[in-house]
């Protein structure tokens, strides 16, 4: 990933605020590809029996690796305060905003609610939580800024959208799902929790 120009247009093109955006969005995406990839190793493997299933949850999880690793670089490489890019890298404790979206999605790692209702959130937190972030990375794109972060996230997001959409794909193939307002209560919670980021 050839970073050169978004160095300069970091420096150059974006302004104070912008950078304090984008650095929260990439802070975020650290923290969230870390937890679904928690979520996978932790509980959906285990539970599900499926091995079709089972299959793409090993490749999703090392997907999700790589979209960390390149988060990480994206941070390490365009953060040069070394104070800050410990804030960024433990967003989590540091920065609010993070903080609630992840708390959210930890929450329901340790749920001892259904598998349905977790694949619904985990749905959520790919589907909706990163969905926001994405779009603001396709407006840099639309400025013709950041051709680095703007091509590396083009192909984050489309892994993030089929795994989306393999969760309700596998949703739909369960017996036992959510009622109505039990499936409404859990997107508008996400949605709610979106909205403070």
């Amino acid at each position: 990933m050839n970073l050169t120009q978004d160095c300069n247009h970091w420096e150059n093109k974006l302004s104070k605020e912008e950078r304090a955006m984008f650095s929260h969005v990439l802070a975020f995406f650290a923290t969230a590809d870390s937890i679904v990839g928690e979520n996978l190793v932790e509980r959906f493997t285990c539970e599900v029996q499926v091995p079709k299933f089972r299959l793409f949850y090993g490749f999703q999880s090392m997907i999700e690796n790589v979209h960390w690793e390149v988060y990480s670089l994206l941070i390490d490489t365009f953060i040069r305060d070394a104070e800050e890019r410990h804030r960024l890298f433990h967003a989590f404790l540091e920065m609010p905003a993070v903080r609630w979206k992840a708390k959210w999605a930890l929450h329901w790692i340790k749920s001892d609610r259904s598998f349905a209702t977790r694949i619904v959130v985990f749905a959520a937190v790919e589907g909706i939580f990163f969905s926001g972030s994405f779009v603001t990375i396709f407006w840099l794109k639309k400025r013709g800024l950041m051709p680095g972060l703007t091509f590396s996230n083009e192909l984050i997001s489309r892994n993030e959208a089929l795994h989306t959409q393999f969760a309700c794909y596998v949703y739909s193939t369960l017996k036992n799902r959510l009622k109505d307002d039990e499936l409404r209560s859990v997107i508008i919670n996400a949605s709610e929790v979106e909205q403070l980021f």
